[in-house]
């Protein structure tokens, strides 16, 4: 995995709603505070497989993104949200 710029820096994103969520392990994707991390994969379905022998599940589904890219969150152990990116084309 690698951080989508290729450089290894993280996106920090800032939400202003909904409101605060207590409980971060089932808190949704858009809610306040440090729950996600997002890396570029080049196959996502690969990535997926070889991460759900270590406990990962998908939050959500999988979806395509304008043609673009092939997304995703999965939770890690500490209930963080974890985004895969795989740039399509």
């Amino acid at each position: 995995m690698r951080t989508p710029d290729g450089h290894s820096r993280l996106e920090l994103s800032r939400f202003l709603r909904p409101t605060v969520v207590a409980d971060h392990r089932n808190a949704p994707v858009n809610a306040l505070g440090y729950l996600r991390v997002m890396f570029a994969v080049d196959d996502l379905k690969e990535t997926l497989e070889r991460l759900s022998t270590r406990g990962a599940q998908v939050v959500g589904e999988v979806v395509d993104y304008k043609d673009v890219y092939r997304l995703c969150y999965i939770r890690g152990p500490e209930g963080i949200l974890i985004g895969l990116a795989q740039e399509l084309g």
